[in-house]
């Protein structure tokens, strides 16, 4: 359920990204939700990979390489939706589709979310790399 209220939360930003007002320059909030949207697709990747890699789990040494790279896909998924549902709490539609200004207090969390989104994005596109590089070597 928690999911699917979160992925709700995903369309309707995606959705109202056309409404955005355009302003001139790029403004934080746009960078924030850019480096979002540049990730948001990769999260089908994240699911296809930990069911190829779900296959080839088992005891062996190669076996618990498949285990870690699933674990850190399934952790890099739950990363991306406990941001998605943190930024939804601390932002309202309007801050973040409208370019609404920020009070101090909202705009230093804008600040601590920049940090998180990338910090997020570096981990989902690192997770994807291992799991592919692992798959793409020859089963020993």
């Amino acid at each position: 359920m928690k999911r699917i209220v979160l992925l709700l939360i995903v369309v309707i930003i995606c959705s109202c990204q056309g409404n955005k007002k355009h302003e001139e320059g790029n403004s934080q909030m746009q960078k924030v939700m850019a480096i979002h949207d540049e990730v948001m697709p990769k999260m089908g990747t994240l699911g296809k990979l930990v069911s190829q890699l779900k296959d080839k789990v088992d005891t062996t040494a190669t076996g618990k390489q498949y285990q870690q790279a699933m674990k850190d896909l399934q952790k890099s998924n739950s990363a991306m939706m406990d941001w998605m549902k943190g930024f939804g709490d601390r932002f309202d539609s309007d801050e973040i589709l409208n370019g609404k200004e920020l009070t101090p207090e909202k705009q230093a969390w804008l600040d601590e979310e920049e940090v998180k989104v990338k910090a997020l994005k570096e981990q989902i596109n690192t997770s994807i790399a291992n799991a592919e590089k692992l798959l793409a070597e020859p089963e020993k």
